[in-house]
């Protein structure tokens, strides 16, 4: 099947950056919307930036600003370019994408593992 397989986690200090990678895998035709979500303990998975297959970008305003998405549709990869990164940043990084399967192609959704990103102050 397909799998999205996150990578570039870790802890930070306040003001730094990470660039986080996620890479699909797997038999299938193409990808449409790739995501980034975050999930901090105790609170709900939100969208922090996504990316159509044709390159059309949106963000959340928490993140505007400092946090850059891109992706490279060869590689069937997507990144997320996080700087001055704040404390409240901290939370399990998830990565999904909707990806399009079959002879007829129909839309199934995808979820990386996660990857933890802790920024101390």
């Amino acid at each position: 099947q397909v799998q999205l397989v996150e990578s570039g986690g870790g802890l930070v200090q306040a003001g730094g950056s990470l660039r986080l990678s996620c890479a699909a895998s797997g038999s299938f035709f193409s990808i449409n919307t790739m995501s980034w979500y975050r999930q901090a303990p105790g609170e709900q998975r939100d969208l922090v930036a996504a990316i159509t297959s044709g390159g059309r970008i949106n963000y959340s305003d928490s993140v505007k600003d400092r946090f850059t998405i891109s992706r490279d549709n060869a590689k069937n990869t997507v990144y997320l370019q996080m700087n001055s990164l704040k404390p409240e940043d901290t939370a399990v990084y998830y990565c999904h994408a909707e990806v399009l399967i079959g002879d007829r192609p129909l839309q199934y959704s995808y979820w990386g593992q996660g990857t933890q990103v802790t920024v101390s102050s």
